[in-house]
C-alpha cells in the first residue's frame, strides 16, 4: 500500500483527504517521527503527543494566513513535515536541515523563532491585536503545552487575552507532563477538568472570562478536528482543552515520559540508546553527589530546580528522597530566584541549577529582588560558553548579564576542584548572592591552590610568572590559556604571565597593577562567552590610560544556530595558534 505521507508537501494536500486517510496518515507521520529521532535524537515524546492535533490544525485552519504559534516549538516536528519541509524528515540526507524549533527563515508557516516557554500566548495576544487595528481577519492560534502554564508570562498572556474583543484560539495541550512531573496548584484544576470531561464547575480558564472547549482524546484526529472546526473563526477568546498522550504510539516513551522527554539516537526496536551510557564524571553527577552529602547532614540546603531536575542530576527516587529539601518551581526561573532570595533570607542555603540560557529570564530578579537585598543564595549556571546548539538556547550571554549586578559574586572555577571549593565556600557564606559559572560537561582535575575563601576584594590566582605578556584565561578557557602560553614560550621566547582570574565580575587591582610594575607590555583575555559587555572589557577598561596593549578573546556578539563549536573557535580566532599569532603581531607592532 502506497503511503498518504509521501503526497504530502503542504497544508493545501490535506484538504482532499477523507477522514479515514488522514488518520492513517497521523499513523504513518507517527511511525516516521520516531523513525528519524531514532537516528538524529530530538524531542520524541512531546512530537508524537500532538501529531494528530498538529494535523488538524492545518486541516482545520489555513496557515499561513491563519497564524499558527508554537509555545517552546519543540514540539512543532509535525508542523514542520506538514509545511514544506518533509524531507528533513523523512530523508536521512536532509535530517540537519531544519532546526528543532520554529524558524521564519525556514518558512512563512514559522511566524517567530521561539525556544523558551510561556511566550506563545503573549506572542498571540499582540499578533492578534496588530490584526484587528489593521482590520483584517484571520483566526490567531497558540498551541500551549501544559508545563508552559507554570510560567508567569503564560498567565500574563491569559489575562490580557481574556480582554480581547476578537478571534485568539488558545490550545492547551494537556498530556500531564512538563519535562519531568508538572509542579503546581494549576494541575489539581487542569487534572479535575480532564477527570470531569471538562465539564467541572471549578474551571480557571471560565473564570478568567474565556469560552471553553474541551477534547478527552487529543490523539483522535476526528474528535480535535471538529473541536476546531467549531471555534474557527470564533469572535472570542477561547481556549481548547486537549488531552494528549505524551510520547503515544511508542510504548517506552508512554511508560517513561520523563527519559523519552528529549532522547538520544536510539533501537527503536530494544528502545535503548545507541550508544553507551556515558561514564565519565561529569558536573551533573559530582553536583548531585555533594548535594546528597550537604543535605544530608544540614536540613536548611535546598536543591531548586526550574522544570529542569536533572541539571543537578535528581532524578525521581532522589526527589522523592529529599522531598523537603527538592523543589521543582516549574519552568518558572524567574520565580525560582526570588524564591532563593525569600529562601536565603530567612536562613536557608538555597541552591539553584539552572541552565545559561534560561538564566536570561531572570534578570530583574537578579537585580531587584536578589542582589538588592544581598540574600545569600547561591546559583549555579550550567551549559555556558560558545555551543553548537540552537540560537534559542545559546549559553554565551551569562557574562554579560550577570557580572554588571551589584553585591553578586560571579565566579568561574578550572576544574572540578575548584569548582567543589568555591561551590562550599558559596554554600557555608551568609554575606551575598553567589553565582558559580559551571566549567563544562565533564569534569576535569587541575592542579590548583584553593583559597576556601572567595570574599571580596577578589584575588586572582597567578599560576605562572612572565615579563613580556600576561595571559587571563577565565575558567573554561584556563586549558586554552595554558596551551597558547606553552607555544610563545617555547617556539617564540616570549616570557607570559598565566594567570587564573576567578571572578569574572570582580578586578583583583593589586595583581592588575603588579603587571604593570612587572614591565608587562601586553595583556590577554579569554573567555567562553560573548565579548560585549564580558570580563575583558573589564580588563581593557582597567588598562585604559596606559601603555600595556590588550587583547579580549572571545565570541562576537551575535546569534548562531546549529553551528559547530570548532567552526566558531576557527571563526573567532580561538584556535591557540591563532590566538599566538594576534599576540606576536601585536608585541612586534
Amino acid at each position: 500500500m502506497n503511503r498518504i505521507l509521501d503526497g504530502i508537501i503542504s497544508p493545501n494536500d490535506l484538504k482532499r483527504l477523507s477522514e479515514s486517510e488522514l488518520e492513517r496518515l497521523c499513523g504513518e507521520i507517527r511511525e516516521q517521527m520516531i523513525k528519524r529521532i531514532s537516528v538524529t535524537g530530538g524531542h520524541l515524546g512531546s512530537n508524537l503527543a500532538v501529531i494528530e492535533l498538529t494535523t488538524a490544525l492545518h486541516y482545520v485552519f489555513d496557515s499561513p494566513n491563519d497564524k499558527i504559534i508554537f509555545d517552546v516549538s519543540h514540539q512543532c516536528y509535525t508542523h514542520k513535515l506538514l509545511t514544506d519541509r518533509k524531507a528533513a524528515y523523512v530523508d536521512p540526507n536532509e535530517y540537519s536541515s531544519v532546526s528543532g524549533f520554529t524558524d521564519p527563515d525556514e518558512s512563512p508557516h514559522d511566524l517567530f523563532s521561539v525556544g523558551h516557554t510561556s511566550t506563545a500566548i503573549s506572542l498571540a495576544v499582540g499578533t492578534a491585536k496588530a490584526r484587528d487595528i489593521k482590520r483584517e481577519m484571520y483566526n490567531v492560534i497558540a498551541v500551549v503545552g501544559d508545563g508552559a502554564l507554570s510560567g508567569g508570562e503564560a498567565w500574563e498572556g491569559l489575562n490580557n487575552a481574556a480582554m480581547l474583543i476578537g478571534n485568539i484560539i488558545i490550545v492547551i495541550n494537556d498530556n500531564d507532563m512538563s519535562i519531568s512531573e508538572n509542579q503546581g496548584g494549576l494541575y489539581k484544576n487542569l487534572r479535575l477538568l480532564r477527570d470531569s470531561g471538562g465539564k467541572a464547575e471549578c474551571n480557571v480558564f471560565r473564570a478568567m472570562g474565556f469560552d471553553y472547549f474541551f477534547v478527552r482524546n487529543g490523539n483522535s484526529f476526528k474528535e480535535v478536528s471538529g473541536v476546531l472546526a467549531e471555534v474557527k473563526d470564533i469572535a472570542s477568546p477561547v481556549i481548547v482543552h486537549v488531552c494528549t498522550v505524551k510520547g503515544k504510539g511508542y510504548p517506552p516513551a508512554e511508560l517513561d515520559r520523563e527519559k523519552w522527554h528529549y532522547i538520544a539516537p536510539f533501537d527503536v526496536k530494544m528502545g535503548e540508546p545507541l550508544h553507551s551510557v556515558e561514564t565519565a564524571e561529569t558536573y551533573e553527577n559530582l553536583t548531585r553527589d555533594y548535594l546528597i552529602n550537604k543535605m544530608s547532614t544540614d536540613p536548611t540546603i535546598v536543591a531548586v530546580t526550574a522544570g529542569t531536575p536533572k541539571i543537578v542530576g535528581f532524578d525521581r527516587e532522589l526527589r522523592r528522597r529529599f522531598t523537603n529539601q527538592f523543589v521543582d518551581v516549574g519552568i518558572a526561573e524567574d520565580h525560582a530566584v526570588t524564591f532563593i532570595s525569600g529562601m536565603a533570607k530567612n536562613g536557608c542555603k538555597p541552591v539553584f541549577g539552572v541552565s545559561s540560557s534560561f538564566l536570561q529570564r531572570t534578570y530583574d530578579q537578579l537585580s531587584s529582588d536578589l542582589a538588592l537585598n544581598k540574600s545569600p543564595a547561591v546559583i549555579l549556571v550550567f551549559f555556558s560558553g560558545i555551543s553548537h546548539g540552537s540560537k534559542t538556547h545559546m549559553g554565551g550571554f551569562d557574562i554579560p548579564l550577570a557580572s554588571n549586578i551589584p553585591n553578586i559574586i560571579f565566579l568561574a572555577p578550572t576544574c572540578k576542584e575548584e569548582y567543589l571549593d568555591m561551590l562550599e565556600w558559596s554554600i557555608e557564606q551568609r554575606e551575598t548572592p553567589v553565582i558559580i559559572r559551571v566549567p563544562g560537561i565533564r569534569t576535569t582535575s587541575g592542579n590548583v591552590r584553593l583559597p576556601h575563601r572567595y570574599a571580596l576584594p577578589a584575588k586572582y590566582e597567578i599560576v605562572e610568572n612572565g615579563t613580556d605578556a600576561a595571559i587571563l584565561a577565565l575558567g573554561s578557557f584556563y586549558e586554552l590559556g595554558a596551551e597558547a602560553r606553552r607555544i610563545l614560550i617555547t617556539e617564540h621566547g616570549v616570557s607570559v604571565s598565566l594567570i587564573n582570574p576567578r571572578y569574572v565580575s570582580e578586578l583583583d587591582n593589586d595583581t592588575l597593577n603588579g603587571l604593570i610594575r612587572n614591565g608587562c607590555r601586553m595583556i590577554v583575555t579569554l573567555e567562553n562567552g560573548v565579548l560585549d559587555g564580558g570580563f575583558g572589557e573589564k580588563i581593557a577598561r582597567f588598562y585604559g590610560d596606559s601603555s600595556v596593549k590588550v587583547l579580549c578573546f572571545g565570541a562576537p556578539k551575535k546569534f548562531i544556530d546549529r553551528v559547530s563549536v570548532e567552526e566558531q573557535y576557527n571563526e573567532y580566532g580561538l584556535m591557540p595558534r591563532q590566538i599566538v599569532s594576534e599576540i606576536i603581531s601585536v608585541l612586534k607592532s
